[in-house]
C-alpha cells in the first residue's frame, strides 16, 4: 500500500505522518444575512431595498461582547418606507421616460430601393436618434445619451405600386424598461455598522482581551470563499461603521481612534503579503483615505493602535471608518482578529489602556470531559460527573494590580436555581493577593463534590441554563464580567464546543480515523454524527466506510460494525451554521457497544476528508489514525477536539426520527424516465445512492428528486441505506 502525502499551497499548517490539518473554505457559523442593501433581484435593482443608516454621536465603542451589526428587515411595509422608478430609456431634452413599447438598435437600419428595370439598388440609412440610457443593473443609475438607430430595415420596390415592406429586429438592443427602487431609514444606535462580511466570534482570537471578536478572512458574509479554490489575492472582508457626527468638534477636542489587533490567532497565518488596512472616509470630498496598515505575521498577543484625528476633512456629519483584509480569497485563511474598537473625545497620546475585567472565553460545559451527553446515561449514573477542573481565562486590563472577588456560576431551568458553584476569587488569581496588571489569569476550579445537573427530572432530554460572573474591584464594562451557555442532554456524547476553526483527517488509500469515546454505560449506537467542512480541495464525493470499533488498550480493537463496501458514505456538508449530517448504520442497526468504544471510518481513497477540528478544547489524546490498514495506530498531533459525535438509542429515536428496523419499500416515478426521477420517501434528509449495472456509484445526493439528464441510458440501481437494505432499479431513456 503507498502512503498518498498532499501538499497544502493554501495554509501554513504543518501535518505529520499520514495526518494532515488544514483551514476552513468556509465558515458554517456565518447565517445568511441580507447586506445593508439588499438584492431581490440579482439582474437589476428592481425591488430592492436601499436602507439608511441612522447617524451616531461620540463615543463609539465596540468590544464585541454582543453582536453589534445592524440586521436588516425584508419588508416593503417598513416605516417610512418610500420608492423611486427609474426608466433604461428617456427623452434626452425632456428628462421624461419614452413610451413602454419604445426600442432601439446600435447597427445602422436604412430604407433600401430596388430598381426593377435595372435589377439594382441604394440604401439611405435612417437619421440617429438622441437617447438617454440607463444602466439598470446598478444603483444609483448612470445615464449616458447615445445616438441610436431605429430597430427595422425598409424595403421599397420602384416602379411598382405596392407598400413599403417593413422588417423589423427580432432582438434590438435598447428596450425600455424599469426598475423601482425602496428607501428605508434605519434607526438603531445600538447598531454601530452597516456591513457583515466579517465574522463575530468567540473562539478565534488567541486570548483575547475579553469575550468577543471580529475576524477577517477570505470568507463572505454568508461563511462561503470569496473564489474557492483559486489563487487569487485582493481585498476581501469589509467592516464599515455608520455615519458618524463629528461637525461640532475641532481638532482641539483631542479626537482618538483606538483598537486592538492579532494576526493569526487560533486560524490560518497571513503572509507578510497580506495585510490589515484602516480607511476613514471624508464625507464632502466623497472619498476614503488609508491611514494605517499591518503586514502578516505570526500570532502574538493583541497590540494597540491608538490615531489622532485632526484632518478638518473628517471633522464632518457623515464620517465614517472602516477596516479591509488583503489576503487570499479562498477561503478561512490569512486571518486578522481585531477588538476594542473606541473612537472619542478628550483623549491623549498615551490613552491606549484598556481597562476591563473580563472573561476571556466563554465557557462551554460543567461535565468533565464531554460537552454534552445522552440524558438517560447522565441520570442513571451513580457518580458526580460534573468537572473537578473547570477552566476560566480572566483578563485585569487595569494598569494597577487589582482585588480579587469571589465570581460564581449558577445552573439553572427555565430561570428557576436550581444549583450553584463559587469562582474563588484566589483561585482565579492564580493563588495572588491581587489580579496582576495588564494579565490574562488561567485557573482551574473542582466543580465535583458540589452541586448536579438534577438527575431526578424525567423526560428524554433536558436543557439547562448555565451562567457564570467574576468582577474586579474598580468600574469597568459589566457585560464581559459573565459568560453563559446552555448544557443539553440529547442521544449523544460531544467533547467539541460545536465551532470548528480547521479540518483536519489521515491521508492514504485505506487509511482510518477513530475517536475513543467512554461512555457512562454501555448501550447500542444507530449511527454517528459528523460536521465536516471543505478545506482546499472538494473532497464531497470522496467515498468512505463508517466503522465503530472495540477498545483494548486505548486503542481501536475489534471492528464491531463496518458498511458494507457497495454501501461506502461521503463527506456531507451541511446546510447550517455547524451543521451535524447524522449517518445511520447500514440495515437500520443498532450496534451494542461497552463503556469504551472507537467511532470513526476507513476511507477508500487517499485524500484528507476534512472533519472539522475544534481548537479551543484539547482532546487529540483520543483521536487516533492509522496509515497501515489498522496493524499500528498513532495519535494525532494536532491540539483539538474532533467533531464527531456518537449517537445512541433512546427515548428520542422516535422524536428524531431514527430509522426503525421495519425497511421501507423504495418507490421510483417515473419508471422509465428521462430526466428527473423521484423516489417516494418520507425525510428529505435521506442519501440516496444511484450505481450503474456494474456497480459503480454514478451518483450520491440528499434528496427526493435526482436529475439523471446526464447518465446515458440504460438500467441503473438505486439505494436509500438509513431505510432499505434492498435496491429498486430504473431505466433512463
Amino acid at each position: 500500500m503507498r502512503l498518498l502525502f498532499a501538499f497544502i499551497l493554501l495554509t501554513n499548517f504543518v501535518f505529520s505522518q499520514g495526518m494532515e490539518i488544514g483551514p476552513l473554505m468556509q465558515n458554517t457559523t456565518i447565517c445568511s444575512v441580507p447586506k445593508y442593501t439588499t438584492k431581490i433581484d440579482g439582474a437589476s435593482f428592481d425591488s430592492t431595498i436601499i436602507y439608511l443608516p441612522d447617524t451616531l454621536q461620540l463615543p463609539f465603542l465596540d468590544e464585541f461582547s454582543t453582536n453589534k451589526f445592524q440586521n436588516y428587515e425584508l419588508n416593503y411595509n417598513l416605516p417610512g418606507i418610500y420608492s423611486s422608478l427609474h426608466f433604461h430609456l428617456l427623452n434626452p431634452l425632456t428628462q421624461v421616460e419614452l413610451p413602454a413599447n419604445a426600442t432601439f438598435t446600435e447597427q445602422p437600419t436604412f430604407r433600401r430601393y430596388y430598381n426593377t428595370l435595372t435589377s439594382t439598388f441604394s440604401d439611405t440609412v435612417f437619421p440617429t436618434i438622441s437617447v438617454k440610457v440607463g444602466d439598470l443593473s446598478q444603483y444609483p443609475v448612470a445615464y449616458q445619451t447615445l445616438d441610436l438607430y431605429p430597430p427595422y430595415y425598409i424595403y421599397d420596390t420602384l416602379g411598382i405600386v405596392d407598400f413599403p415592406d417593413t422588417v423589423w429586429l427580432t432582438n434590438p438592443t435598447y428596450f425600455q424598461d424599469s426598475a423601482r427602487q425602496f428607501f428605508a431609514p434605519v434607526n438603531d444606535p445600538t447598531k454601530l455598522w452597516i456591513d457583515n462580511y466579517t465574522y463575530h466570534n468567540f473562539r478565534y482570537a488567541l486570548n483575547p482581551r475579553t469575550l468577543g471578536v471580529v475576524t477577517f478572512d477570505g470568507l463572505d458574509e454568508f461563511g462561503y470563499p470569496y473564489q474557492i479554490g483559486s489563487t487569487i489575492t485582493n481585498y476581501a472582508d469589509l467592516l464599515t461603521s455608520k455615519p458618524l457626527d463629528l461637525s461640532t468638534y475641532t481638532a482641539n477636542d483631542s479626537i482618538y481612534f483606538s483598537f486592538l489587533f492579532q494576526p493569526e490567532g487560533l486560524g490560518d497565518i497571513p503572509e507578510a503579503s497580506d495585510s490589515l488596512v484602516l480607511e476613514f472616509y471624508a464625507p464632502d470630498l466623497d472619498q476614503w483615505f488609508h491611514v494605517w496598515s499591518v503586514n502578516g505575521d505570526t500570532v502574538h498577543p493583541f497590540k494597540a493602535v491608538h490615531l489622532p484625528v485632526t484632518n478638518s476633512k473628517y471633522l464632518k456629519k457623515a464620517f465614517q471608518f472602516r477596516f479591509k483584509n488583503y489576503g487570499s480569497l479562498a477561503g478561512a485563511l490569512d486571518h486578522f482578529h481585531i477588538d476594542y474598537v473606541h473612537l472619542r473625545a478628550l483623549s491623549y497620546f498615551d490613552d491606549t489602556l484598556f481597562k476591563d475585567f473580563a472573561f476571556v472565553y466563554p465557557l462551554n460545559s460543567l461535565l468533565k470531559t464531554y460537552t454534552s451527553a445522552p440524558w438517560d446515561h447522565y441520570k442513571n449514573s451513580t457518580d458526580n460527573k460534573m468537572t473537578d477542573s473547570l477552566l476560566v481565562l480572566v483578563h485585569n486590563g487595569s494598569q494597577n494590580p487589582e482585588n480579587y472577588q469571589n465570581g460564581q456560576v449558577t445552573i439553572s431551568q427555565n430561570s428557576t436555581q436550581q444549583g450553584a458553584f463559587v469562582l474563588q476569587g484566589f483561585t482565579l488569581a492564580e493563588q495572588e493577593i491581587n489580579f496582576a496588571p495588564r494579565t490574562t489569569h488561567t485557573s482551574y476550579h473542582d466543580f465535583s463534590n458540589g452541586a448536579q445537573y438534577t438527575k431526578s427530572l424525567g423526560g428524554n432530554q433536558q436543557v439547562f441554563e448555565v451562567k457564570a460572573n467574576a468582577s474586579a474591584q474598580f468600574p469597568n464594562f459589566t457585560q464581559n464580567d459573565s459568560t453563559e451557555f446552555l448544557q443539553s442532554f440529547y442521544n449523544y456524547y460531544s467533547y467539541d464546543d460545536g465551532s470548528a476553526e480547521a479540518a483536519f483527517g489521515p491521508t492514504g488509500v485505506q487509511a482510518r480515523l477513530a475517536v475513543r469515546y467512554d461512555s457512562y454505560e454501555a448501550d447500542s449506537l444507530v449511527g454517528v454524527a459528523m460536521s465536516f467542512v471543505p478545506s482546499v480541495n472538494d473532497v464531497s464525493n470522496n467515498l468512505f466506510l463508517l466503522t465503530i470499533w472495540s477498545e483494548t488498550g486505548g486503542k481501536p480493537d475489534q471492528v464491531l460494525y463496518e458498511d458494507d463496501v457497495f454501501f461506502p458514505r461521503s463527506p456531507l456538508y451541511g446546510n447550517g451554521p455547524n451543521q451535524f449530517v447524522t449517518y445511520y448504520f447500514t440495515d437500520t442497526a443498532k450496534i451494542a457497544v461497552g463503556t469504551s468504544f472507537f467511532v470513526g471510518w476507513r476511507q477508500l481513497e487517499g485524500d484528507r476528508l476534512n472533519l472539522g477540528l475544534d481548537r479551543n478544547i484539547d482532546h487529540s489524546s483520543v483521536i487516533k489514525y492509522s496509515v497501515n490498514g489498522g496493524s499500528s495506530w498513532l495519535t494525532s498531533p494536532f491540539a483539538g477536539s474532533a467533531m464527531i459525535r456518537p449517537i445512541f438509542s433512546t427515548g428520542l429515536d422516535a422524536v428524531l426520527n431514527v430509522p426503525k428496523k421495519e425497511e421501507q419499500k423504495l418507490t421510483i416515478y417515473p419508471n422509465p424516465a428521462t430526466d428527473i426521477i423521484t423516489v417516494q420517501i418520507e425525510s428529505e434528509n435521506e442519501e440516496v445512492i444511484i450505481f450503474d449495472s456494474f456497480g459503480r456509484i454514478v451518483k450520491q445526493q440528499i434528496g427526493k428528486s435526482i436529475a439523471i439528464g446526464d447518465l446515458t441510458k440504460g438500467i441503473y440501481f438505486i439505494s436509500v441505506p438509513t431505510i432499505s437494505t434492498k435496491t429498486a432499479k430504473f431505466i433512463k431513456l
